[in-house]
């Protein structure tokens, strides 16, 4: 029986730091982005930080699921 993936996930951010280290960046990025979608218009260089963190955010999220497919395996 495989463990469902909240159950994998929770049992990754009490016991894995560096699943930690990536939700706590994922957040981070999260924040950022919601900070310049404020704003009514947004510079070139916000679009280009949006277009950025957007990135950043992806790519974290991608490493994090990474892990969660690992554990899933590995049960």
């Amino acid at each position: 029986m495989s463990t469902p993936t909240g159950a994998i996930r929770e049992e990754l951010m009490a016991n894995n730091p560096e699943y930690r280290r990536l939700r706590e960046e994922h957040i981070r990025y999260a924040y950022q982005l919601d900070q310049l979608t404020t704003k009514l218009f947004l510079t070139e260089e916000e679009k280009l930080e949006e277009v950025r963190l957007k990135k950043l955010k992806l790519r974290v999220k991608d490493q994090m699921e990474s892990l969660v497919r690992q554990a899933q395996t590995v049960q």
